[in-house]
């Protein structure tokens, strides 16, 4: 029997009209739809490609063991997670295995911190595979805010909130333009960051960019505890004049 093919989608930060055309003719066309979430309901990933998907395609939900909080800095969490892709690599094998096509969707995009490259690095020596970019919030964030991230020779530095304080701002403060991601509990810590430099004025928060619940705020103004993870600070250049 030939074995089914695993498409690896981008479908963008949340809009189900920002998915390509590629993806989207790749979706209709899988016979299973997987994706993770951390919710029983499905969550983003799944409600972004919601109004694309058939009747007679399978829903694989990839259940995260848990979410970013205290237990991702347990000295257990990465063997938690790595056991995580181990079983839900295999679940998704098996429809491979069984001649059946495959559409593992991603938030963004999958190459671009997506969770998707996990899977990807079990299954691709041994899977026919197509990967196909998405738009990720680092683009999506900046038309939330009608404001240009970058022109001319300004250099972009992403950053993840997730690195240690000082290195966070050893970052920061070479940067001309800047997209920091990974927040929610490691918002507090971004805010102290941005203060001391500086920076606190200049810097906006995007939550949930071109989703429904989206977000535009000062960073000045948001309160630790209402912060998201699919949200990101940016660091925009002067108005282009």
């Amino acid at each position: 029997m030939t074995t089914g093919r695993l498409f690896g989608l981008g479908v963008g930060p949340g809009d189900p009209d920002l998915i390509t055309l590629k993806a989207l003719k790749l979706l209709k066309a899988a016979d299973v739809v997987a994706y993770p979430t951390g919710k029983a309901d499905g969550g983003n990933a799944r409600a972004a490609v919601a109004p694309h998907i058939n009747g007679k395609q399978e829903l694989l939900p990839l259940l995260y063991p848990t979410t970013a909080g205290p237990l991702a800095d347990a000295p257990s969490y990465p063997q938690l997670m790595r056991d995580f892709y181990e079983a839900t690599s295999q679940e998704i094998a098996d429809r491979l295995e069984a001649g059946k096509d495959v559409a593992l969707i991603c938030l963004g995009d999958p190459f671009f911190y997506g969770s998707y490259m996990y899977w990807h690095a079990r299954l691709a020596e041994r899977f026919e595979t197509v990967v196909v970019p998405g738009v990720s919030s680092v683009m999506a964030a900046p038309i939330a805010m009608d404001r240009p991230l970058c022109h001319r020779s300004d250099v972009v530095t992403v950053l993840p909130a997730t690195l240690p304080e000082d290195e966070l701002e050893a970052r920061l403060s070479a940067a001309d333009v800047a997209v920091i991601m990974k927040l929610g509990r490691t918002f507090p810590k971004v805010r102290r960051t941005l203060d001391r430099l500086g920076l606190l004025d200049r810097a906006v928060y995007v939550e949930r960019a071109s989703m429904d619940g989206e977000r535009i705020l000062p960073v000045r103004n948001v309160e630790p505890d209402e912060t998201d993870y699919f949200s990101v600070i940016i660091i925009p250049c002067d108005a282009p004049g």
